[in-house]
């Protein structure tokens, strides 16, 4: 074999080899986008995921709050009429909220769990006036009390959840939401001590 033959057989393996290296780098190329590509998509089913379990759990939270303060509201309304009260619909009202409320204490932001934490003893004082209107000994005064935290205090409570919600979703943006997030709670939480102070001074 002379040189010239020896050098275009070398030629040709080597020509060989370089396009099956070559070859299998751009397929290995290839495949590591591939997988890469899949783990972003991946990645973004689970974080669409997450949201739309979040959203659901925000959504069962704002309608149950909203129940339990409705049903106590309507038993207050019912005894002032002087009518029989249903006690099933209240404590399913209230089973319902603190199924909810247990759950969302295993996911809600600080922020938000602050929140929900406040509303939870609001509603729990909600929930303590109305099984006390029967032997309250100035009825008046304690439907007076009851008309006033149902359509007050507890009302702007329910509604700071919501809102709350809406924002730690991004449904809703306000720069200024902490501070009157704030201050919905700060007079959500003076409410309610001077509630149980006057329930406490009357006996109840």
């Amino acid at each position: 074999m002379d040189v010239t033959t020896l050098a275009v057989a070398l030629i040709g393996v080597g020509g060989t080899l370089g396009g099956t290296l070559g070859g299998a780098v751009l397929s290995q190329r290839a495949n590591r986008e591939q997988d890469q590509r899949a783990e972003r998509e991946r990645e973004r089913e689970r974080h669409e995921q997450a949201i739309l379990t979040r959203r659901d759990l925000y959504a069962r939270l704002n309608t149950t709050a909203r129940a339990y303060r409705v049903a106590a509201r309507d038993a207050v309304e019912a005894a002032k009429r002087g009518e029989d009260v249903d006690p099933a619909l209240l404590e399913s009202a209230k089973e319902a909220w603190a199924d909810q409320y247990s759950l969302a204490q295993m996911t809600l932001a600080k922020d938000v769990l602050d929140v929900a934490s406040t509303l939870n003893r609001a509603l729990g004082l909600g929930y303590a006036v109305v099984k006390h209107l029967p032997g309250s000994p100035d009825p008046d005064e304690a439907f007076r009390r009851a008309d006033t935290w149902f359509s007050g205090p507890l009302s702007d409570g329910v509604y700071l959840l919501r809102v709350t919600l809406r924002h730690d979703l991004g449904v809703e943006v306000d720069s200024d939401f902490e501070h009157t997030r704030a201050r919905f709670l700060a007079a959500l939480d003076s409410a309610r001590d001077d509630l149980a102070r006057h329930m406490a001074a009357s006996g109840t």
